[in-house]
């Protein structure tokens, strides 16, 4: 337990000064500890990170991480992402220094329940359509984790009765040894193979509930092979969520084209499709798992049902951003994975203008290119996978006169689709890789795609 007296006077280093790192700086500082940040990259770059820590008089050791930082210290924290092998991580386990996380902590000192979300697709939704339907509810609730938000900061907000809503990504399910109370696997298919072996990334996802109690929920999705699995790992309960099958015990399902929930043996319906505000079966599928975990910490099923028709997503999620032309450009810079790409191609029936690139995570994309190759206007790949990207839709498309554009940028690929695209088409910027090519991450590439299309005019 890292408790205050722990912390007042102690050594700690923060490696890493992005969301986390920030969260932590602040957070420790006020406890009393004397802070090092070690982050690799040099002061010019990290302008506005050091102003969000300002007055803290933590110790700064930039331009590389640096093994001294680590093994002077008393306690080293660790922001997601981060690898073992990162030189002052690695200095820090080979010393015998205790390395903990933002979310470690988090989970430590929160005074209630939590409600945690992961999955390789759909968490952030998911996690967003949560608290939607607690606010709507007027329940007490806070929302933060990779979502975009720092937790430590919202401790002070934090009452017993308060339900706390935490995305929580793989690389920060790793280094905890904590599971929330009510636990929530979207679902588990190949992603980031460029780092993790397949059966260590399944192993990171379900660490979620690893550490559960028997008075604990897990909240599964049937339709995924591998979470339907989880359920016989689970220590606690389990809800289950289907599309297509009828489920056993707590849950939500798709039965007849409705949305139904299903909680201590009575089932009752909750939407019609046709009234759910968010495109496509992906979102769906997010809304069942929402429906699930609002149903087990006190969601109506009026609340869910207000949510499920007026919740239209987060930023940089199939996230409408003008028609110019008579063309819809759509920002889907969340989608770093072709089958994310494939979910948002399949939520549209008009003509689409596919935008394509970014870095590579070695995953399989001859699925993505054959659905493009045959139901695509055209499509525009850029960056440092272009050129894979091209070849392979090139290639699925066979004789077909697909036209395929290969340039350098995002606004480049934006000029790109309006000269390529038709009025009533969908442009759309679904990138299947991920942003670390041109951008410091997918949220930066979603902004650097609004803003060429704003440029170009329109209406919302």
């Amino acid at each position: 337990m890292t408790d205050m007296q722990m912390l007042r006077e102690a050594r700690v280093t923060v490696i890493g000064l992005g969301i986390e790192g920030i969260d932590l700086v602040r957070f420790l500082a006020a406890e009393g500890a004397r802070v090092t940040v070690s982050d690799r990259r040099p002061r010019e770059e990290l302008a506005e990170a050091l102003a969000a820590i300002e007055g803290t008089d933590a110790r700064l050791s930039l331009g590389a991480n640096r093994a001294e930082d680590a093994t002077d210290a008393d306690m080293v924290f660790v922001s997601q992402g981060v690898p073992n092998d990162n030189p002052a991580v690695a200095a820090a386990l080979a010393a015998g220094v205790p390395v903990s996380t933002m979310l470690g902590l988090f989970l430590e000192r929160c005074p209630a329940p939590v409600i945690g979300i992961t999955g390789s697709a759909g968490k952030t939704t998911t996690t967003a359509l949560v608290a939607s339907m607690l606010q709507g509810e007027g329940l007490p609730h806070v929302m933060g984790g990779n979502i975009g938000i720092g937790l430590l900061s919202l401790l002070p907000e934090i009452e017993a009765d308060t339900r706390v809503v935490v995305e929580m990504s793989h690389t920060q399910l790793e280094r905890v040894a904590v599971s929330p109370h009510v636990a929530c696997v979207t679902n588990v298919t190949p992603n980031h193979l460029d780092r993790f072996a397949w059966e260590d990334y399944v192993a990171l996802k379900r660490r979620i509930i690893d550490f559960q109690a028997s008075d604990d929920v897990a909240v599964l999705n049937q339709d995924n092979e591998v979470t339907r699995g989880f359920a016989e790992m689970a220590p606690g309960r389990v809800a289950r969520t289907s599309m297509r099958d009828q489920i056993a015990g707590d849950g939500a399902m798709l039965r007849d084209g409705r949305v139904w929930r299903v909680l201590d043996g009575e089932t009752v319906e909750v939407v019609g499709r046709p009234e759910v505000a968010l495109r496509g079966d992906h979102n769906i599928e997010n809304l069942l798992a929402a429906v699930a975990v609002g149903a087990q910490v006190g969601v109506s099923v009026h609340s869910a049902a207000q949510t499920a028709r007026t919740f239209t997503g987060v930023p940089h999620r199939l996230e409408p951003i003008a028609t110019v032309a008579g063309v819809l450009y759509v920002n889907d810079s969340i989608a770093t994975a072709p089958e994310r790409t494939l979910a948002g191609l399949r939520s549209f029936e008009e003509p689409v203008v596919l935008l394509l690139g970014g870095r590579d995570k070695q995953l399989p994309v001859r699925d993505l290119a054959r659905e493009a190759a045959s139901r695509c206007r055209a499509v525009v790949c850029f960056g440092e996978s272009g050129d894979l990207y091209a070849q392979a839709v090139r290639e699925a498309a066979g004789g077909r006169d697909l036209p395929i554009a290969r340039v350098g940028t995002v606004e480049e690929a934006v000029s790109a689709a309006a000269r390529l695209a038709r009025e009533g088409d969908v442009v759309l910027f679904a990138p299947a890789a991920t942003s670390f090519d041109q951008y410091r991450n997918f949220e930066e590439r979603g902004r650097a795609f609004r803003g060429a299309v704003t440029a170009m005019g329109g209406r919302p």
